[in-house]
């Protein structure tokens, strides 16, 4: 296949800069820092500048950084190289950056200051470069390549690592093609966009919202990053006030802290136009609560790291129409499959299901990584039989409607980040006063999910001992791993149930330990 510049992601910047050159691209709170002519100088500048410092076509970057304005430049900066981008969640904990960068061979990591200081202290083969620090402002200093490197379609655009039951992250290679295939859903399915449209990044750029950024450039939207580079319920309401037609990705948690906040009152509905929420499902009481303050601006959407922000989506008419007939089931499902994409329920020899069955969702289409980085075994296993095995349960309805049953596996969802068990099983069971540890998560009113840590001690523990023992673990956690994902109780028994080929029997545990940690939610 030859190469063509087209297939090159950074070529939807190219065209919006030449249609549209004044608009603003992107932006710090309510100040412009610099249109699309400029943004789409700043990127040929930097892929030009990670070209002549050895990196060559496919090549990793990795962006570790919270959310700044020069994420957006950085990110096309190096599809404008031909390169690969390895966004890495600023949350994770040192040690998990470091593996995420060793195992993608990153060449050169972007970072803010702080990660510089953690990195450097920790030591990492990657090449940092400071988004203020002069080698930054250098690359920005120099003259660019006039167009876009070209790539195929089927090169990988953006690694993606991604928790997984063998306790590591998984690197999901989303290719251009995939990122171009759900710019189209994006624009088809969830919410269409217009020159001058706004996207808030309140939610990380590292994951959803730095997706969304490739539709709002595509149509020449501008990127509006929160001067505190998160969410704040006071500040998104006033940049709400200072974007006009603006929009921004949420985690159902972040919705329902918006909704909640007494900034929500003062919001001008009328400059709002969308909140797609996603990461998880939004339970049918908070979804009633936010349509009743913010009324027709909610739209949902559900998908994976192997299929990015694109398997089903509900947009704001459908939403709206839900909530006039009081449709329950319709509010409860997640919506139908987006643009090009095939949905199949399945039994466990990826038969189809009938409608109302439960079963495995499985999703075939443009948007399915290609394949998991340097792990053919479990590509082969996800990506069998041309189905992307998702691991979640669920139903569909006659009209085609999806409604999840169950999450993939043990997976724990909090705040909109994915927590496996494993990964915490494994820290806890590194502690030397722990045998046996199995992590469940249980309802939390305002983070969905959290942590439950069900633990088998090496001595007996009296009131005393179990407090220090408590104590000690939560210290060791997050010593270890990321702070968000380490256990918020624990229940301590004397031995977990297992199955006679000695895997854990989760779902028993949760029976079992219903009433303890009812107690302890009390």
């Amino acid at each position: 296949m030859p190469l063509a510049r087209a297939h090159n992601l950074a070529s939807l910047l190219v065209r919006t800069a030449s249609a549209w050159p004044r608009l603003p691209a992107v932006a710090l709170g309510t100040r412009t820092l610099y249109d699309y002519a400029e943004l789409a100088t700043r990127a040929a500048a930097i892929g030009t500048a990670l070209q002549a410092s050895g990196c060559t076509r496919g090549d990793r970057v990795a962006l570790v950084a919270r959310n700044v304005p020069q994420y957006v430049e950085a990110l096309f900066g190096c599809w404008w190289g031909g390169l690969v981008a390895v966004p890495v969640n600023a949350k994770l904990h040192v040690d998990e950056v470091r593996y995420v960068l060793d195992d993608s061979g990153a060449r050169i990591a972007f970072v803010d200051p702080a990660w510089r200081d953690a990195l450097g202290a920790a030591g990492t083969p990657a090449r940092l470069v400071a988004f203020a620090d002069a080698s930054y402002r250098r690359m920005l200093a120099g003259e660019g390549a006039s167009a876009p490197a070209p790539v195929a379609g089927s090169d990988a655009a953006w690694l993606f690592y991604t928790s997984g039951t063998t306790g590591r992250p998984k690197g999901v290679v989303i290719t251009h093609a995939n990122l171009l295939a759900m710019t189209f859903a994006f624009l088809a399915d969830v919410e269409p966009v217009s020159p001058g449209d706004a996207i808030l990044h309140a939610a990380p750029l590292s994951h959803g919202s730095g997706l969304y950024a490739v539709p709002h450039v595509a149509r020449g939207g501008v990127n509006v990053v929160p001067e505190s580079g998160g969410f704040d319920a006071t500040e998104l309401v006033a940049l709400v006030a200072a974007w006009d037609r603006s929009l921004f990705f949420a985690a159902p948690t972040m919705v329902k802290r918006l909704v909640e906040s007494t900034a929500a009152r003062s919001l001008a509905l009328e400059r709002l136009k969308c909140i797609v929420y996603g990461g998880g499902p939004m339970y049918v009481a908070d979804a009633r609560a936010a349509f009743a303050l913010l009324g027709p601006r909610l739209a949902q959407i559900y998908g994976q790291g192997e299929s990015p922000m694109t398997i089903t989506a509900m947009d704001r008419a459908s939403l709206a129409d839900a909530f006039a007939r009081d449709d329950e089931a319709r509010l409860g499902s997640v919506g139908c499959a987006q643009l090009g994409i095939e949905l199949r329920i399945a039994d466990e020899n990826d038969q189809a299901l009938a409608s109302g069955t439960d079963g495995e969702i499985l999703v075939r289409g443009p948007t399915v990584m290609r394949e998991y980085w340097h792990n053919d075994a479990a590509t082969q296993a996800t990506l069998r039989n041309g189905w992307l095995h998702t691991g979640d349960v669920g139903a569909l309805d006659g009209d085609g409607f999806l409604t999840l049953k169950d999450r993939s596996k043990d997976l724990i969802i909090s705040g909109g980040a994915n927590i496996y068990p494993r990964e915490v099983e494994e820290a806890l069971l590194r502690h030397p006063d722990v045998a046996d540890a199995a992590v469940i998560g249980r309802r939390h009113a305002d983070w969905g999910e959290e942590v439950v840590a069900c633990v088998v001690p090496r001595m007996r523990l009296d009131d005393e001992a179990t407090r220090r023992l408590e104590r000690a673990l939560d210290a060791h956690c997050i010593a270890t791993i990321a702070r968000f994902k380490r256990p918020r109780a624990y229940v301590f028994v004397d031995a977990l149930p297992r199955n006679n080929t000695g895997k854990v029997l989760k779902t028993a545990l949760r029976e079992r330990f219903a009433s303890a940690l009812a107690e302890r939610e009390r």
